[in-house]
Formats: structure tokens, C-alpha cells, sequence
């Protein structure tokens, strides 16, 4: 689906209710997704009912044991939810929005009930992704989201990319990116708060305590270095529903996807927060009762 508004397109595509591509000007803001993919790169999609990792696959709620599909072989973790790979139902759809729809029935390891719906609205100033999702089964359910997209400023890896992100702490993780311990950003090299040039940092962290405007909101900036040709860059805000964001250098084996973006996820919760994070400060796992809902929003824009 080709969304439009004036300088602004964006496409969209049913399967995992994905952003495929969204530029202002001719300008990329997420390195664009394609049939080629690299596999388990999750270019774009919504991100549900948790986001990131449930170590092995295992948690724990309301008092009874869970066992999760483990789709992350190399490390043996169930990852990024259920929804990445299901097509969607498109609701609506005219030039600039489009609605989608996704009824997720129990799931092994997850016998809970979600109807969500994923809004994409495109208009000069960029696009606003919202996420709602509402449970209707007869029980509470733990939930989670993100979304999954690959920033780009037009630099051809994001070594040369200025990153500033406000965020204070960095959760830790062992070679299996399994969560340790909470740290501040300043003692493991990774303080965007004011802007930083990326480099050759490899990051597949969460980062937390951020800080937002008056209003809540915060906001991430990717930029070229200054002087660079084509200057500018891509925004990302999100709300204060999303305390936690994953960063991802997307270190990959193929050499055209290697560092070609950014992976930044604002998250309603952390890494294994289904587990309590695993040493996380706060995990912010959000508990649906029936008939609740939690919505979440991100926007993307041209700086």
C-alpha cells in the first residue's frame, strides 16, 4: 500500500503490518524493505505481544509456567512476539492512512486473546504509527510492543552517523544477550544524550531512563556529520507509554545489510520483562485485563 502526502510517501504492507519504506523529499528515513531481506532482520514489522527476548523461552504469570516457541535457535530465546510474520487485515485505507487489523488467537505458551489494530497517517510534517491493542479473552494477559524499523540519514553504514538519544542507563547483557545488570551510559561508551558519532561501536543493548519534553515526549535524532553532502537526517518521538528503547548497530553477515541502519525500537517494556527484566530497574511489563487496552505511538520525520 502506497500512502501519500505532498513530499511524503510511505509503503506499507500487510504482512506484519510492516513499514516497507518512508521518504520526505526523496529522502529515505528507514532503510527500505524488500523481498531480499536479510532473514531474521524484521525490517519494519509491529512488534507484539512482547518485544525483544523471553529468555528460553520460559516465564512465569499469575502463577503458572509458560513455555514459548523458541525461535531465536542460535541463543535459545523466543523473540519479537507473534505478530512479525501473520498477515494483516487492512480496515481502511485512502491516500495518506491506512488501518490494519490482526486477531490473535492463544498461541502456544501464550493462551491469551488480542485484537490489534496498527494505524499508519502520513502528512507533510512525516508519519505517525499507532499501535492498540485490547484484550479480549476472559483473563489477564502480559502484553509488550515496539516497532522494528532501520533508520538511515543516507550515510552508507552508520559508523559516520551522529546518534543523539536521551537516555541515562544502558542494560547490560551477556554473550546471549540475556539481561545482567542496569549501568549508566558514561561508563560503557555509549552517552548519546548530547549527540555522538556512532563509530565503530557494535550496540545491541535496551537503553533507559529518558528524557522527555514538557509534554512527555521523547525524542531520537540520526544525523550525517556536519558539512557532509545531502545533510539532514531522520526523527524519531515516541510517548512517555514507551520507557525503554532497543539500539541495534545491525551487525550483520551480509555485507550490503552490515551497519546499513539503525535499529531503533521504543519499547513499552524491557528485554525479558515477561521474567522482570532479569536485573532491569524497572521492567514495565504492561498486565491487559479483560476488555483493556494499551495504545502505543511513534512518529517519523525528516530533520
Amino acid at each position: 500500500m502506497r500512502l501519500v502526502a505532498g513530499s511524503c510517501t510511505a509503503d506499507v504492507t500487510p504482512l506484519g503490518a510492516a513499514l516497507r519504506s518512508v521518504t520526505v523529499d526523496g529522502q529515505d528515513l528507514v532503510v527500505p524493505s524488500t523481498a531480499d531481506d536479510p532473514p531474521g532482520s524484521f525490517r519494519g514489522v509491529v512488534v507484539a505481544p512482547w518485544p525483544n527476548r523471553v529468555v528460553d523461552g520460559r516465564y512465569r504469570f499469575a502463577g503458572v509456567d509458560y513455555r514459548l516457541p523458541v525461535n531465536e535457535t542460535p541463543r535459545g530465546h523466543a523473540l519479537h512476539g507473534f505478530t512479525a510474520g501473520r498477515p494483516w487485515s487492512v480496515v481502511e485505507q485512502s491516500a495518506a492512512r491506512a488501518e490494519l487489523r490482526l486477531d490473535l488467537p492463544p498461541q502456544p505458551g501464550y493462551p491469551f486473546t488480542l485484537e490489534l489494530h496498527a494505524t499508519y497517517t502520513l502528512s507533510a510534517d512525516g508519519l505517525r504509527i499507532e499501535l492498540t491493542a485490547r484484550n479480549t479473552g476472559a483473563v489477564a494477559a502480559p502484553y509488550g510492543c515496539t516497532i522494528h524499523p532501520y533508520l538511515t540519514c543516507g550515510t552508507a553504514r552508520v559508523d559516520d552517523a551522529l546518534l543523539e538519544l536521551p537516555a541515562a542507563t544502558r542494560l547490560e547483557v551477556d554473550e546471549r544477550l540475556v539481561p545482567t545488570v542496569a549501568v549508566p551510559v558514561d561508563s560503557v561508551d555509549s552517552d548519546f544524550r548530547v549527540g555522538a558519532a556512532i563509530g565503530r561501536r557494535r550496540i545491541d543493548h535496551a537503553f533507559t531512563d529518558l528524557t522527555g519534553d514538557a509534554a512527555g515526549t521523547i525524542t531520537a535524532t540520526l544525523r550525517r556529520p556536519p558539512g557532509q553532502r545531502g545533510g539532514g537526517g531522520v526523527r524519531m518521538t515516541w510517548g512517555a507509554w514507551a520507557p525503554w528503547v532497543q539500539v541495534h548497530t545491525a551487525d550483520r553477515p551480509e555485507p550490503a545489510a552490515d551497519r546499513a541502519g539503525l535499529a531503533l525500537e521504543p519499547m513499552s517494556c524491557a528485554p525479558d520483562a515477561f521474567n522482570a527484566g532479569s536485573g532491569s530497574p524497572d521492567a514495565g511489563l504492561v498486565v491487559l485485563g479483560p476488555g483493556e487496552t494499551h495504545h502505543a505511538w511513534w512518529t517519523l520525520g525528516a530533520v
